[in-house]
């Protein structure tokens, strides 16, 4: 009964963190351009240079 009181506060610091790691992404502007990313997975012209 007592790891309970242990694992509790764990779970809870850890979907915290997630859900400022997430804000975090959010705010940097890391969603702005969904379609731009899927479409540039498919283009197939090789670029010169490394």
């Amino acid at each position: 009964m007592n790891i309970i009181f242990v694992l509790v506060p764990i779970a809870i610091m850890m979907a915290l963190l997630g859900l400022i790691g997430f804000f975090w992404t959010f705010r940097s502007g890391q969603y702005e351009d969904p379609k731009g990313d899927a479409m540039r997975i498919l283009d197939d012209h090789k670029r010169d240079g490394p």
